[in-house]
């Protein structure tokens, strides 16, 4: 084997190897609590590994339950982050361009964000009926926040050199925005549209929970799963949910590497 052949084979193992060891370890830990602390009449509150691969995975109808209801939110997951990135970029372009916008729209932003959203949900469904596009809205409520502010943070932070330098050859306020301003923010924004994947999936999970019309989402099986005991599917749907999150976050995460690599620090690979 060559050196360059043996040089990618250990960073390989250095990156496979300890999150393999980690979910060893917590497999060891899940059996001991179902064996050992929980009686057999308690088990059901965490059943063994292997049970939840047979009732969950193995069995053919509940697995394409859930996958049915995992497409559903994945439908309501990735069309409320889209809106939320286009929408959320044009509000902190608008904020970058003329600082009265920020100060004008940037505090409501911020309240926002911080109202629970579960006080919203009930609301959403009676102004728009509890159906797909309400679902939808929740998603880029809860996702639309962090877009907003990375990307206002990248678009504020290009070097004020460059900037004058721009202005002294007569570019305009789109020149340097295209040119300059939005490349410059691109780390930026691909780190706020990650945190913004995994909250439109739990947006999408929460929309299930509320809003019953439609397809059933995979939020609408976990809270049959929960009242009927069902705690292997649970766990199932539960994984599932999860796996969602990280695929979105890991695809955003990809592209946003595909946009940056050949020319920014924050694209390089870490050993």
């Amino acid at each position: 084997m060559t050196h360059p052949d043996l040089r990618r084979s250990r960073v390989a193992i250095t990156r496979v190897v300890p999150p393999m060891l980690v979910a060893l370890a917590f497999i060891a830990a899940w059996l001991l609590v179902s064996y050992e602390v929980l009686s057999a009449r308690q088990r059901f509150l965490l059943p063994p590994p292997q049970r939840v691969l047979q009732v969950g995975f193995l069995d053919r109808h509940n697995l394409t339950e859930i996958l049915r209801g995992l497409w559903s939110t994945t439908e309501v997951a990735v069309a409320g982050l889209c809106i939320a990135i286009v929408f959320g970029m044009l509000f902190a372009i608008l904020m970058a361009q003329a600082r009265w916008v920020e100060r004008s729209f940037y505090p409501y932003a911020v309240v926002l964000q911080t109202i629970p959203i579960i006080a919203l949900v009930p609301l959403i469904g009676f102004w728009f009926k509890f159906d797909f596009r309400s679902r939808v809205l929740v998603c880029v409520l809860i996702s639309l926040f962090p877009v907003v502010t990375n990307t206002l943070f990248g678009l504020q932070s290009v070097d004020r050199g460059l900037l004058d330098l721009f202005r002294l050859h007569g570019a305009g306020r789109l020149a340097a925005l295209r040119k300059l301003q939005l490349p410059a923010a691109l780390p930026a924004a691909f780190a706020g549209f990650r945190i913004a994947a995994g909250l439109s999936v739990i947006g999408a999970i929460v929309g299930d929970f509320f809003f019953r019309q439609g397809q059933p989402g995979i939020g609408r099986l976990i809270d049959v799963y929960r009242s009927q005991l069902a705690s292997e599917r649970l766990f199932t749907a539960i994984f599932f949910s999860s796996l969602l999150g990280v695929v979105l976050f890991w695809v955003v995460g990809f592209i946003g590497h595909r946009a940056v690599r050949s020319w920014h620090e924050s694209a390089e690979d870490r050993r």
